[in-house]
This record gives C-alpha cells, sequence and structure tokens, in this order.
C-alpha cells in the first residue's frame, strides 16, 4: 500500500495535512527528520503511517504517560499491535512486555525514557527489530530546551546498536534548540522540516485586569462552545470552577492529584459537551482531541512562551474562529520574578536536599540503585522543617541532573498474588459465594499470579464475574484477610526512582556552570513572557512566531493589537454613538458586546469616556 492507502485504510483520511506527506516521505526513504509541527498539526500520523509500511516494530519515546496509553489504545481500536512500557512497572511486566515486542508482531513499542538505560531493555535490544526510532517531545533532549529531561540523553546512545533512521518531533523549539536536537540525535545529516505557526482562526488576546473572573465570565457569556481556564494552582482550579458553576455556567476542575476515575469521568464530560469550561493545572489538555473548542483562557501568566503557545494551541483546532486569552496583572508580574528565584535554589541547598530525601528512606552510602520509591512531599518537608517550593524545585533539579526520576501524581493499579498453592486452593473454604468465580477469573486473566503480585484491571475482572468494581474490591480485602491472597489496593502516589547509589556529600555533581546556564535561559523565558504581555505594538501572533525562528509573518489581523489598530477610538465614538442613538432605549454591556465583540473590548474605555462626557447614556 502507498503512504495515503494505509492512512486512508487506518485512519479514514483521503488526504494529508500540511506538511505530513513531506515528513512520511523523508522517513520512508530512511533519512533522519526533525518535525516542527505545531499542537494538533497529527504528529503521530507521520510516524505511526510509515511504521505500518516497513518491517519491523517502531521504537516510540515519549515522556507523557497517559498520552503513551491514550495513544496504544487507540492503534489498538484500528487493530494495530501496539505496547507500552512505563514508570510504575515491575521488573517481571517489563519482561513480559519486551519478550512480546521481540516475539509477538508488534508495530509499535512505546517506552518510557527512563527505561533505556535499564539492564532489561539493554538486553532486548539485540532481538528488537527496530525500524523506527520516534523521538515525541523531541525538545526535551536539548539542554536549551524549556523541559529538558537527562534520561533523553541515552537516545543517541541508542543509535550506536540500532541502526535505524529517526523522526523527532515537537511542537516548539527555537532555531537554537532545532540545531541541538539534531546534534544530540546524531543526525546523519541536519534535515528539518518545519510546519508554518501560523493559527488564522485563533485570536490572541492579553488583558490588564484585576477582576479576572469577570473577564472569564465575560468570555463565557459572549463566546459561545467549549472552554479550557488554565490556572497554577490546583486549589484555584476547584474556587474557580464553583464560581463559574454559582454564575450559572457548566463548569468542573482538572489537575493532577485526582484520581484516575474523576479524571476519565471529567475529561469524558467535557470531552461530550455536559461540561462547557474545564478549570485546570497544565496536567489537563495532552492528548486530549477535542477539535471544537473555542476558547482557552491562561488566568494566570504562564513561565515560558512554549508552555502557553501549546496550551493556547488547543483552542479551535477545526479550523473555525477561536480565542486564546491571556489575563494578567501587576501581582502575576511579582509572581513571575519570584518563582525564577524559587525556582533555582542554591546548589548548597540542592546537595542536603538530595542526601536529606536518601536519609528521609534510610538508604545508606552507594545503595538504592533502581529503587522506586513513594514520595510523600508534605510529610518530608515537614520532618525537616522545609519551605515546600524551593524543596520541590531542587528535587527537580536533581532530576535535570540525572540523579532520580520524579513521577508525580501517578495511577498505581491494584495488584494482586494468589499465596494458596494452585492444588490446595480447590480444598480452601471460601465465605463469599463470588470467591470462586473470582479466583477461576484471575486465574484465567493474569498466568503469573501466583508467582507475582499482578497489576490487574478493576473494572474488566469485575465484568467478568458479573460484579460492580466496588464489590470487587470488597471480595479481594476479604481474600486477602483470609490470607488466600496478597491484595495491594489501587493507588494515586508520587514516585521516585533512583538512578543510582547515593553519593557523598561532596560527589553529588552539580556543574556550577551549567546551573548558572540553565538558569538564565529560564530567566529569559520569563522576559519573553513579561514582553509578550506588555506588548502595544507588535501583533501577538507576530511576537510569538519571530520567537520560534519565524522571521517572515503576516499580521494576524485578529489579535488585540491589531484590533486595536484597525478600530481607531474616533470611529469607535462614531459607532457607539451611532449604535445607542438608534437603539433608542436602556442597553447592557452584554448588549454592547454582542454588537461590538468580546475576545478585544477596545470600546469599553471608549464607552466609559462618552458617558463621562454625558454624550450618552449610562448602560443599565
Amino acid at each position: 500500500m502507498t503512504a495515503l492507502e494505509v492512512l486512508k485504510t487506518y485512519w479514514g483520511y483521503d488526504s494529508f495535512r500540511p506538511m505530513q506527506e513531506e515528513i512520511v516521505r523523508e522517513a520512508l526513504a530512511g533519512r533522519d527528520v526533525l518535525a516542527i509541527l505545531p499542537t494538533g498539526g497529527g504528529k503521530s500520523v507521520c510516524f505511526q503511517v510509515p511504521a505500518l509500511m516497513q518491517d519491523g516494530l517502531a521504537l516510540v519515546i515519549t515522556p507523557l504517560i497517559a498520552l503513551m496509553k491514550d495513544q496504544v489504545q487507540n492503534l489498538q481500536a484500528r487493530g494495530i499491535r501496539a505496547m507500552a512500557i512505563h514508570a510504575g512497572m515491575n521488573r517481571r511486566e517489563v519482561d513480559l512486555a519486551l519478550n512480546n515486542a521481540a516475539y509477538g508482531d508488534y508495530k509499535f513499542l512505546y517506552l518510557s525514557p527512563e527505561r533505556l538505560h535499564t539492564d532489561l531493555f539493554q538486553a532486548y535490544i539485540s532481538v528488537l527489530k527496530v525500524s523506527y526510532i520516534v523521538v515525541d517531545e523531541a525538545h526535551c533532549i536539548s539542554q536549551w530546551g524549556y523541559d529538558f529531561r537527562p534520561n533523553y540523553l541515552e537516545i543517541g546512545q541508542l543509535r550506536n546498536r540500532i541502526d535505524a533512521p529517526v523522526i523527532a518531533l515537537t511542537a516548539t523549539a527555537t532555531p537554537p534548540v532545532c540545531e541541538d536536537i539534531m546534534d544530540r540525535l546524531r543526525f546523519k545529516e541536519k534535515n528539518l522540516l518545519r510546519s508554518g505557526f501560523e493559527r488564522p482562526n485563533l485570536s490572541y488576546v492579553v488583558r490588564k485586569t484585576q477582576d479576572k473572573l469577570g473577564q472569564i465570565l465575560s468570555i463565557c457569556e459572549g463566546v459561545p462552545g467549549t472552554g479550557i481556564v488554565y490556572v497554577r494552582s490546583r486549589a484555584r482550579t476547584q474556587e474557580l470552577a464553583e464560581a463559574l458553576r454559582a454564575a450559572g455556567i457548566p463548569a468542573s476542575f482538572y489537575h493532577a492529584g485526582l484520581g484516575a476515575e474523576i479524571r476519565t469521568l471529567r475529561q469524558e464530560d467535557w470531552k461530550s459537551g455536559r461540561t462547557r469550561v474545564m478549570v485546570c493545572t497544565n496536567a489537563f489538555g495532552m492528548g486530549i482531541d477535542k477539535a471544537d473548542v473555542r476558547f482557552v483562557v491562561h488566568a494566570d501568566l504562564p513561565e515560558s512562551p512554549e508552555a502557553y503557545f501549546q496550551e493556547a494551541g488547543r483552542a479551535g483546532r477545526d479550523g473555525l474562529p477561536s480565542y486564546a486569552v491571556l489575563l494578567w496583572n501587576g501581582t502575576d508580574q511579582t509572581r513571575l520574578r519570584q518563582l525564577e528565584e524559587v525556582s533555582f535554589p542554591s546548589l548548597e541547598y540542592i546537595e542536603d536536599i538530595y542526601q536529606k530525601i536518601h536519609i528521609f528512606f534510610g538508604i545508606p552510602y552507594e545503595a538504592g540503585t533502581g529503587r522506586m520509591l513513594k514520595f510523600d512531599l508534605p510529610s518530608f518537608c515537614k520532618q525537616y522543617k522545609l519551605q515546600r517550593a524551593p524543596a520541590y524545585y531542587a528535587i527537580k533539579y536533581i532530576e535535570r541532573e540525572g540523579h532520580w526520576t520524579l513521577s508525580e501524581d501517578m495511577d498505581i493499579p491494584t495488584r494482586v498474588r494468589i499465596e494458596v498453592d494452585r492444588q490446595q486452593l480447590y480444598n480452601v473454604e471460601l465465605p463469599s459465594p463470588v470467591m470462586p468465580a473470582l479466583l477461576e477469573a484471575l486465574m484465567r486473566m493474569y498466568t503469573g499470579i501466583f508467582s507475582f503480585a499482578q497489576p490487574i484491571d478493576e473494572e474488566a475482572v469485575a465484568r467478568k464475574v458479573g460484579i460492580s468494581a466496588a464489590q470487587l474490591r470488597q471480595e479481594l480485602y476479604q481474600l486477602s484477610v483470609n490470607h488466600v491472597i496478597r491484595y495491594i489496593p489501587a493507588d494515586h502516589a508520587t514516585v521516585l526512582y533512583l538512578q543510582h547509589g547515593r553519593l557523598q556529600p561532596g560527589n553529588v555533581q552539580l556543574s556550577p556552570k551549567r546551573y548558572r546556564m540553565l538558569r538564565s535561559t529560564y530567566g529569559e523565558r520569563v522576559q519573553t513572557m513579561l514582553d509578550y504581555v506588555e506588548e502595544t505594538t507588535e501583533c501577538r501572533s507576530r511576537f510569538l512566531l519571530r520567537y520560534f525562528g519565524q522571521e517572515k509573518s503576516a499580521n494576524c489581523g485578529k489579535c488585540d493589537l491589531c484590533r486595536a489598530r484597525a478600530a481607531r477610538p474616533q470611529d469607535l465614538e462614531q459607532q457607539l454613538k451611532a449604535w445607542i442613538q438608534q437603539r433608542n432605549a436602556p442597553y447592557t454591556l452584554a448588549d454592547i458586546r454582542s454588537a461590538f465583540g468580546t475576545a478585544d473590548e477596545n470600546w469599553l474605555p471608549v464607552l466609559r469616556e462618552l458617558i463621562d462626557r454625558k454624550e450618552v447614556p449610562p448602560y443599565a
């Protein structure tokens, strides 16, 4: 089949999106390629189509576990064999998955980057017939990137053992980051394909305001359709969602601290339209394919243009008019400056946190390699009388240096091991009539359950037995009380994965030069965001495109600054006066918004001035 036939057969599309076909063509020719496509530009198709056309297995490296699981499910739903290996799986599970990948005719193996350097994965490399090395979120390999991950550095070393072309993909990379990506991935020749970043249907709007809730309500009232409101703190997601509901807007909240079942339900409610507005942290949005989002509001200043561009780009993927609104005030500026300080505590403090973490878990020097530790930051800070913010950023900085991996808010599945010998199991007196069928289902569905604590799918097991998931958990608990099984209930926790043994004080290898570089680049991103909101002349779209290296672009004509240039105050005065006089009746701000637009209320100060001069009556 041709690439277009594969696209039609598995995805039902008659044509590729802009730049997709060029990327597929380069991959099929066996050339390394770095593809820069905007959020919603269809990056996954760029490697999935060529992988289906080649023999072997595409090795897909991505740091986003939720996105990894979502893509595997989507491929499996299309009849394509795919699997994922990520943090949270034990050695037995990983061994089984790698064995299936090597000998089970799979086309895609999704892998989190921390798995690359493990002995188990390295042992399987020689028997994995790899067609492509796919690097998603490729900016993570660059130390200049806004989200550098040390584990990504292992990918370049893969090329010593795997002779397969690289397909690297990202939505956000500046020109220096692009060069760094291709160098670190050892491209045989530089090959960058960049899609235009213009979003002609998207209006970028920046508003300086002390009344953010009022502005959000105004947007919700004036712009029909579904929306997302991003905030920084988990507590604020709930507070703002409750305020919107009190105003009659169907809203909910979402953050990574919620349980998996709740997060899934809320995603589905929002995707279906039962929830109109989702108030969330940046944990929401990755891998959620909803094309008809009409507005994305940032109620807090993001830390970087990359994060803002990616999140704002979730609006209007269907090509219809949509809005990306950023609300800010002087408090936001101060907070962002303070965050820059808090994000980079001193190297002495960082090393002290490194040692305290090991002491907290009772790990002696040279020990701890490969351990997975359930970590509770509040308990840790309480024990050592530490402030949470600097301690958290010290832990994150140590992760960037490659000493451990921090997986926040992981969903750890229920695990079960049958403790009774298989032959003796049928002689055990069971207190519930459901239990024999439950044990039979567990034995059939999970073959290694007598040897290892196996992760189980509660919903699938409950359906098999014909009971509810809640009843299943009760039965499992009773079986554990009767010493028939070992039952480890599902959990939602933060996990630290130690990459090596505990180092002696002074040997933690925190480079002052690298520290200064990281702090400097972080400060530059913060300053760019401050410049963006304070900009008064340059088109918002052109500002963002220029940051990402697209020097040639036209004014969008839709952002607040373009519209302000198009509608001079004197023109607006005449338009407002004429509209109010023709109406010849009381009017409200909502009436004005309907007539003059909501995304950019440059008419509001003009209206107030007309009212002050008593040239028009006040609004009701």
